[in-house]
C-alpha cells in the first residue's frame, strides 16, 4: 500500500484512527507499523533514529554513500525483523523513486538536508529531518515552499520540544506567569569556521564526490566522514561549508525553544548582531520586534529574565524564580528530582492555564511525527518551526562572519538594508 492509498484508507476508517493534532508518544499502533520508512544517512544520529522507526513503523530501505555504514545498517534492519527485506542504496534518489515507501528519515550532514528534503517532498514522501533543517537562508525559504506545495508532513528533529523542562518553561512564558519577557540568554557553542584540513588516503568504498554533494568538493579527510562505523559525532559540524558550528548544532535546539516560547514559529528576529568585544565569540545577539534581545552567553541553555522573575532550563535542569525567590528548582541532586520540580510547577502555576502544550509520552518525537502522518495533522516541530529556527541560526552565523548588523524582515523573508547578494546562499555548488 503506497502513502496515498494508505492515507485514503485511514481516512475512511473514521474515528478508529482519529488522532489529536499534537498527540505525542502513543505506543506503536497497527497504523504506524504499516508505514514503510526509508532511512538516508546512516551515521551516529541515524543509529538511534532507525531503532525508533524499526520499533514504531517498518524500515524497508537504508541509504549511505559509505559502503561499510550502509551494509552494517542493512544487516541491523535484517536482524531486527528476521528477514532480508531491507534494500540498500548509494543514491538517495533511487530510494525516493520507490512507490511503496511512505516516509523518509534524513540524518545526513547538514549540507544535504534541504536538497534531499525538497526531492522527498516532490516525491510525495512524508519527512523526518534532523535539525538544523537547512544549511542557509535560501534553503529555508525553498524548503518551506516545496513542503507546503507538496502537502506532505514534515517533522524537524528538534526533540527538545518534547522534554518536560523546556515545555514547562515555554508554558510559563506563554502564560506570563513571571510577567513579560525583558531579556533572554542562551548557552551554546560558537560559529563554524572555514575548512582547513589536509588530504588523507580515501576510505575504500566511499563515494566522496557524492558525500560532498552540493558543498565544495575538497580532498578527503576522515574528520568529515570517519572511516568505518563510528560511535561519535564527526567534526564536519565545525566547518561552515558542511555544518554551522555550535550555532547550528546545539544553538538550533535552544533558539528553537526561544522561538517557541515567544510564539514565533511563523516569524523570527529582525536583526542579528556580532559580539561588541573583538576576539570573542560570546555576546552575539538576535533582536526581536520591540527590542527584546537574545544573547549567546554562558549559563542555562535558555534563560528568560522577566518582569517578576526568571525562568531557566537546560537539559535535565529547571529553575523558577519569582520576585527574587526560588520557587521550584532542580539543578543538581541535592534539589530532589526534576520530575518533582516540574510537577509542582505545573500544579502551582499551570493547572488552569490558558496555554498548555503537548506532553511527551512513550514514543516521543518520532511517534508524534507518525501520528501526524496518519492523521494528516501538524507535528510538533513542523515545517515553519524548523525552517524559521534554522534561519535564526543562519542570521547569527552571518553576524559572526560579517562582523556587522544583519537586518532581517521575517514577514517577507528578506534582508533589510545593507544586505549583500551572497548572504542568502551558502557556498553551494551545482551537483546532480
Amino acid at each position: 500500500m503506497n502513502r496515498r492509498n494508505f492515507v485514503k484508507t485511514t481516512a475512511l476508517a473514521g474515528a478508529t484512527l482519529s488522532l489529536p493534532l499534537f498527540s505525542i508518544g502513543k505506543p506503536a499502533t497497527a497504523a504506524s507499523k504499516s508505514l514503510k520508512v526509508g532511512c538516508i544517512g546512516m551515521g551516529r544520529m541515524m543509529y538511534w533514529l532507525s531503532e525508533g522507526f524499526m520499533t514504531r513503523a517498518t524500515v524497508v530501505a537504508v541509504c549511505d554513500v559509505d559502503t561499510t555504514r550502509r551494509e552494517v545498517a542493512q544487516k541491523r534492519v535484517h536482524d531486527h525483523y528476521g528477514n532480508k527485506d531491507c534494500a540498500a542504496y548509494v543514491d538517495y534518489r533511487e530510494l525516493l523513486a520507490r512507490d511503496d515507501i511512505d516516509v523518509v528519515c534524513i540524518a545526513t550532514p547538514d549540507h544535504w538536508h534541504a536538497t534531499i528534503t525538497i526531492d522527498a517532498a516532490r516525491a510525495g514522501k512524508d519527512i523526518y529531518c534532523e535539525k538544523p533543517l537547512t544549511h542557509d537562508i535560501d534553503e529555508s525559504i525553498r524548503v518551506m515552499k516545496e513542503v507546503k506545495k507538496a502537502g506532505v508532513v514534515l517533522q524537524t528533529g528538534s526533540q527538545q520540544r518534547g522534554m518536560k523542562e523546556f515545555r514547562v518553561a515555554v508554558e510559563l512564558i506563554r502564560n506570563k506567569v513571571a510577567g513579560n519577557v525583558l531579556d533572554i540568554k542562551s548557552n551554546f557553542w560558537g560559529p563554524g569556521r572555514p575548512y582547513d584540513l589536509g588530504e588523507e588516503e580515501l576510505e575504500p568504498g566511499l563515494d566522496w564526490n557524492r558525500w560532498c554533494g552540493p558543498a565544495p568538493l575538497v580532498p578527503y579527510n576522515s574528520k568529515l566522514s570517519p572511516r568505518g562505523v563510528h560511535k561519535h559525532f564527526p567534526a564536519w559540524r565545525q566547518f561552515s561549508d558542511y555544518g554551522g558550528g555550535g550555532v547550528c548544532d546545539m544553538g538550533a535546539h535552544h533558539l528553537d525553544i526561544i522561538q517557541w516560547a515567544l510564539d514565533k514559529d511563523d516569524s523570527g528576529p529582525i536583526k542579528a548582531l556580532p559580539p561588541v568585544e573583538g576576539g570573542t565569540d560570546w555576546g552575539a545577539k538576535l533582536i526581536y520586534e520591540g527590542g527584546l534581545e537574545v544573547t549567546r552567553e554562558d549559563g542555562f541553555h535558555v534563560d528568560f529574565i522577566c518582569e517578576h522573575g526568571r525562568i531557566q532550563a537546560s537539559r535535565g535542569q529547571f529553575h523558577l524564580q519569582l520576585e527574587g525567590k526560588t520557587i521550584h528548582k532542580f539543578v543538581d541532586r541535592e534539589d530532589g528530582s526534576l520530575n518533582r520540580a516540574i510537577a509542582l510547577t505545573e500544579r502551582d502555576f499551570l493547572e488552569d492555564a490558558k496555554v498548555r502544550l503537548p506532553q511527551q509520552k512513550k514514543g516521543g518525537h518520532q511517534q508524534n511525527f507518525l501520528d501526524a502522518v496518519i492523521s494528516r495533522g501538524q507535528p510538533l516541530a513542523h515545517i515553519d518551526a524548523g525552517s524559521r529556527s534554522a534561519i535564526c541560526c543562519h542570521l547569527m552565523n552571518l553576524a559572526y562572519r560579517e562582523q556587522k548588523a544583519i537586518n532581517w524582515k521575517p514577514e517577507k523573508l528578506k534582508f533589510g538594508r545593507g544586505a549583500k547578494k551572497n548572504w542568502l546562499k551558502g557556498s553551494r555548488r551545482d551537483y546532480s
